[in-house]
């Protein structure tokens, strides 16, 4: 197995791109995903990786050039976060709609304004609908180890579609963790050499992302929502691989002391490793409490979800984003909707939390679960609330 070394989050990243062999990068700056563009843009101008990194203007020059260069068959990758998610935002449909296997990091942070260069997840829940897939982590180690099984599942001829890794900015990006780095024959031996379906090159003409009328374009959007739900069934396998590989194995919904449980929270990124700390508390209250951490936002695992929350009287989804003027949080609105049809569910409760960076502490976890342990007539069921509001 690879080295145990530390590392900030957010340069181990940039080294395990590094491993995987990319013919092209295009990285604006911005906080706190700056300092994968530094090394990597390092890396390059060093010799220690054979690519192209390319200096833009914007974030909205880096997805523009990485669909040039992914059309043109190179494989291509890029980072970004918030505001900079935003503005590549118009991109963003268009790199999923050609088929175009791109790797990004997303450097979770909160969207203006007001200004705020701290961690939530306002930025990725805008994009969605954009047709990519995404995932989250928790740590360190699942930083590296996605950013490489990535490009994998992006460029897998059943998949062909780009990806996005959300690493929660400042809270893992800027950590000094332990882990493993795989090496280069290591990552040689799972990652094959990009094999592109059809390129852009002037010897044999073809057309990319043309024009299409009324007439066919619902086939075309029915199509690319078909390959997205398909691509579960690669992403499954390609996790597979990895944990046969490197003994580490990662699934769409991953629990902790769920089997019992008649309290479930739902986490999504790094919170998930502080909330296992507050079952620990609850249970040695004799409170059976499990959490839930969804992993793979997109495509969205709805039968993992029934299946983890099918024994339990009250779940807790945790957002940390919100959906203004909306029901709730975009993660609970999700929730909600996979469950409508179920006979048999828990009543739902959702608590929006740590926007900005807040610090959500092990015991703001234990004060959910016992606020919900405490509705005991149930009136706060399906609704929700922003945590810890000072009055």
């Amino acid at each position: 197995m690879g080295k145990r070394i530390g590392m900030e989050v957010a340069v181990a990243v940039a080294e395990a791109v590094g491993l995987c062999n990319i013919d092209m990068a295009a990285v604006y700056p911005i906080t706190p995903q700056s300092h994968i563009a530094e090394h990597l843009s390092d890396l390059v101008a060093d010799g220690k990786i054979d690519a192209e990194f390319v200096t833009v203007e914007s974030e909205h020059s880096a997805m523009s050039a990485v669909i040039g260069s992914s059309g043109a068959g190179a494989r291509s990758y890029t980072a970004t976060s918030s505001q900079g998610l935003m503005y590549m935002h118009e991109l963003l449909p268009i790199a999923s709609a050609m088929r175009l296997p791109i790797t990004m990091a997303i450097a979770n942070r909160a969207v203006s304004g007001p200004l705020n260069i701290l961690n939530d997840h306002s930025d990725i829940m805008p994009q969605r609908d954009s047709g990519w897939i995404s995932i989250f982590v928790e740590n360190g180690q699942e930083s590296i180890d996605m950013s490489i099984i990535a490009f994998k599942i992006a460029e897998h001829k059943d998949v062909m579609l780009p990806v996005n890794i959300n690493i929660d900015g400042f809270q893992l990006t800027h950590m000094v963790e332990p882990f493993e780095m795989p090496t280069q024959e290591e990552v040689n031996k799972f990652l094959p050499p990009f094999v592109p379906h059809a390129t852009l090159h002037p010897a044999k003409p073809v057309t990319m992302g043309a024009f299409a009328m009324s007439d066919y374009f619902t086939e075309i959007m029915k199509a690319k929502d078909e390959a997205l739900k398909n691509s579960k069934k690669v992403i499954l396998e390609v996790w597979d691989e990895w944990a046969k590989l490197f003994g580490r194995s990662y699934k769409p919904v991953e629990t902790y002391k769920a089997d019992d449980a008649e309290v479930l929270m739902l986490t999504m990124g790094s919170m998930g490793e502080t909330a296992q700390m507050a079952i620990d508390e609850l249970r040695a209250k004799g409170i059976k409490a499990g959490l839930i951490k969804l992993r793979l936002w997109r495509p969205f695992p709805f039968e993992e979800i029934k299946a983890s929350i099918k024994n339990a009287k009250k779940l807790i989804v945790t957002d940390r984003a919100n959906s203004f003027g909306g029901p709730g949080g975009p993660v609970f609105s999700e929730i909600k909707s996979a469950l409508y049809a179920e006979t048999q569910r828990p009543l739902i409760y959702n608590y929006i939390y740590g926007l900005g960076g807040r610090d959500v502490p092990v015991g703001d976890f234990t004060g959910m679960f016992e606020k919900v342990l405490a509705d005991t007539a149930n009136k706060q069921a399906d609704t929700y609330e922003f945590w810890g509001v000072r009055e």
